[in-house]
């Protein structure tokens, strides 16, 4: 803005020069630049005011829509804010390969006190001991007649409780929303789940997260909100769980075992659609870890893939489809067997007397130990070695459960030839029955390796090739032999044809040697034999069949036996038709005739 003088010089110049009065300029120009101010100065008061009024406006607008929002609404009691109200308490569920729900969030209350508000602290005591039994009331006492200002008194509590605390009507009682995990199913899959707890908590909320199993395994997933809540999907079908936990229960029962296990995968996806451990526990009422002795005598504890032993005689198809693989024999070709087999001080043996020779099939079918390291020898150990490499039984499986990272297998420190002989039929290497169940799967599938998985897939996932196509199909059709004629012949199942291996091994003692008394007793099965489509490994451990004259431990009278009648229940379950089974063809290439 140009702004103009109060006694311009030209215009006072020529005013003296006409006779007027100069400071009738100075005037008109004081007038003229006031009315310019009071211009200005009233349009900026207008603006004002108008952006006040908008402002009043926008507010009355606002507190007007939340008066009708609360108006319309359900009643419900304000909460205090307190630091624990930004805890995120949100968990997603979990749910089995069909959507069956495994476990979720309940709401629930957890209880504590404020003692300074505490109207009357020793009768308040004596009340809740009446509620909750388990609390002593002298500690109680002591908590709110001392200094302290907050009392935890119980995590977590039902409505009932909650009604009876409110009864006592002592105002220093308060309550705190929480979100506890429940699982709907009780025990069942308890290994699986694994459970969940408090961790951090506030008075207002509190995070659940998990402690085992699955639960700790995805605990990034399972409390990501950027998952939109979306649950985890397991590969896990409940009502196979279901059968599965009661015929292994059943049967460790009725073979007086003290433990078992049971785990049923699928050939070509890995996935894993049931899995028993026994002893098990309740995940809604978790026991505490054991903090000395054997952590096996637990419940906690998941035989199958924390528990490593030696399988026994489950290893022979090993050797034997990796002897056929390598050329060195075929299913046909006669073994010396004639025994004891010598090697240093040690003796290895039969079980029974099979005679001077037997074919390789044969070897497998009655189960000779002379016949498979005599196998193995021809192998060799550095090959053997690889083999088993491959197979998985060098490292930990890779199974996403937090305890299966523990499960390490054991190998010789030195690998010597004697290993390599004992080794091949399942004596001097402990794996777990997970690590079996996985190698068994690929012969299964036609040869390849499959990584075990909780979670459901949609489709199949082959790894690496092990086995050849023909190798891993006369490796088939022997196990079927095992159960047609052989050692596992009460693995028979009527309109499911089942082939399979047993083991049975010497429990070691935990300070060096074997019981005499107790063993571990295996059997891995597939079927449907000619087409398979599952894995079925049984592991009892001390089990002892008292039904004959002589008690009998053996896996043929023992796992093989809970092993077909788990089939049988849970096959139908599975959609594993049952029918005629094909007839085997004679392994030979057809030429052309031209």
């Amino acid at each position: 803005m140009t702004r103009t003088p109060l006694r311009p010089l030209a215009r006072i110049l020529s005013a003296r020069a006409a006779g007027e009065n100069p400071n009738v300029i100075e005037r008109e120009n004081i007038r003229k630049r006031h009315e310019e101010m009071h211009d200005k100065m009233r349009q900026r008061a207008e603006g004002r005011l108008f952006l006040l009024g908008l402002f009043f406006f926008c507010a009355f607008v606002v507190v007007g829509g939340r008066m009708g929002a609360l108006a319309t609404s359900e009643p419900t009691e304000p909460r205090a804010s307190a630091p624990g109200a930004t805890i995120s308490a949100a968990r997603a569920d979990i749910v089995d390969r069909d959507g069956r729900l495994l476990a979720t969030n309940f709401e629930t209350h957890a209880l504590y006190a404020q003692p300074p508000h505490m109207v009357d602290p020793e009768a308040a005591a004596e009340k809740l001991v009446q509620i909750f039994p388990e609390l002593k009331p002298e500690r109680l006492i002591k908590d709110f007649t001392g200094t302290r200002k907050f009392v935890w008194i119980k995590r977590k509590i039902s409505p009932e409780q909650m009604q009876a605390v409110h009864e006592i009507g002592d105002p220093g009682l308060l309550f705190g929303p929480r979100d506890m995990r429940l699982y709907p199913n009780g025990r069942l899959a308890s290994h699986i789940l694994g459970g969940a707890s408090f961790g951090k908590e506030g008075v207002s909320a509190a995070e659940v997260i998990g402690v085992a199993g699955v639960e700790k395994q995805f605990d990034d997933y399972l409390l990501d909100p950027a998952n939109g809540n979306r649950p985890l999907k397991l590969a896990l079908d409940l009502p196979v769980q279901a059968a599965a936990e009661r015929v292994l229960y059943g049967g460790m029962r009725l073979m007086n075992a003290k433990g078992a296990t049971a785990i049923l995968m699928d050939v070509r996806t890995g996935e894993v659609v049931s899995l028993v451990s026994l002893p098990d526990f309740d995940p809604n009422n978790r026991p505490r870890p054991l903090t000395r002795g054997d952590q096996s005598e637990s419940p906690l504890f998941n035989r199958a893939v924390q528990g490593v032993y030696e399988l026994g005689s489950t290893f022979k198809i090993f050797t034997a489809a990796q002897a056929i693989d390598l050329g060195i024999v075929n299913r046909n070709t006669v073994i010396d067997i004639r025994g004891p087999l010598q090697w240093g001080r040690f003796r290895i043996r039969d079980f029974r007397n099979y005679g001077k020779e037997l074919t390789v099939e044969n070897i497998i079918v009655k189960s000779s130990n002379i016949g498979t390291a005599r196998l193995a020898q021809r192998i060799g150990t550095p090959r053997q070695q690889d083999f088993l490499r491959d197979l998985g039984f060098f490292k930990p499986t890779e199974f996403e459960i937090l305890e299966a990272s523990s499960g390490n297998p054991l190998l010789p420190r030195n690998w010597s030839e004697l290993s390599t002989m004992t080794i091949s039929y399942g004596h001097g290497l402990s794996a777990s029955p997970m690590h079996l169940a996985t190698a068994y799967a690929a012969i299964a599938n036609g040869g390849y390796m499959v990584k075990p998985t909780i979670l459901r897939q949609s489709g199949p996932r082959m790894g690496k090739r092990v086995l050849s196509e023909h190798s891993a199909r006369v490796a088939r059709q022997m196990l079927r032999k095992v159960v047609a004629n052989g050692t596992a012949s009460m693995g028979e199942v009527t309109g499911y044809s089942v082939g399979g291996k047993t083991g049975t091994a010497d429990k070691p003692m935990p300070r060096g040697g074997y019981y005499e008394d107790k063993v571990i007793a295996t059997f891995a099965s597939i079927f449907p034999a000619h087409d398979p489509q599952y894995v079925l490994v049984v592991t009892l451990d001390e089990p002892v069949e008292t039904s004959g004259d002589e008690p009998r431990r053996t896996a043929g009278w023992t796992a093989v036996p809970v092993a077909a009648e788990m089939i049988k229940r849970i096959a139908p379950l599975l959609g594993v038709r049952p029918g005629v089974e094909p007839a085997i063809r004679a392994d030979i290439t057809p030429a052309s005739s031209n």
